[in-house]
């Protein structure tokens, strides 16, 4: 199967993003593109996702998994990513080196386990290493089972664990992958990427 990917420049991809969030019961608070813009508009960032034909009518193409990662730097002025770097400065070396930060995504409910997101990571991956990348972070909750899972099996491995007060199920897991040619060497998806208009 080949997977078809496209690749959002920040206007369109953010109001994308904004519709295809909808889709996903288990975001609490949903992004809006006025959001997602102030998030990216100064930095290095990939707005990608996965579209594939709707199961009853297989000529409508919908989107059905996306990823929307961005540069994460030593010094950041917003709280929320100053907050971020320091839970990570023990187990991060920001100094000399970039990282991508993997802010949202995720995969509808009837597209799971149907290799988009390992299609979409592999890409990213792609475009990190592209563009001098050297290592990428992720944070997921650990109620998140099916991402924890498909993180481990593309090789995402956790470097930081911090305990929920209130319930183990709201606990931050954060990971990380260093790439270098050995990552994409291991990639296996067929994807063709095609550039928004």
């Amino acid at each position: 199967m080949e997977y078809q990917l496209k690749q959002y420049a920040l206007q369109q991809g953010a109001l994308e993003i904004q519709y295809i969030e909808e889709f996903f019961l288990d975001f609490p608070r949903k992004k809006t593109a006025a959001e997602v813009v102030q998030r990216l508009a100064e930095r290095d960032h990939q707005i990608l996702m996965a579209e594939a034909p709707l199961p009853d009518d297989p000529g409508m193409i919908v989107p059905v998994s996306f990823k929307v990662a961005h540069e994460l730097r030593a010094r950041e002025h917003d709280p929320k990513l100053a907050d971020l770097v320091a839970q990570l400065e023990d187990c991060v070396e920001f100094d000399g080196r970039r990282i991508l930060y993997q802010w949202i995504g995720g995969t509808r409910t009837d597209w799971r386990g149907q290799g988009h997101f390992r299609a979409l990571t592999e890409e990213q991956e792609v475009w990190a290493l592209a563009n001098g990348f050297d290592e990428i972070l992720v944070k997921t909750k650990n109620r998140f089972y099916e991402m924890r899972a498909a993180l481990a099996q593309l090789h995402y491995h956790v470097i930081q664990f911090v305990p929920s007060p209130i319930h183990s199920g709201e606990s931050k897991v954060f990971l990380s992958k260093r790439l270098g040619q050995h990552v994409l060497d291991s990639h296996r998806s067929r994807r063709s990427v095609t550039k928004a208009d």
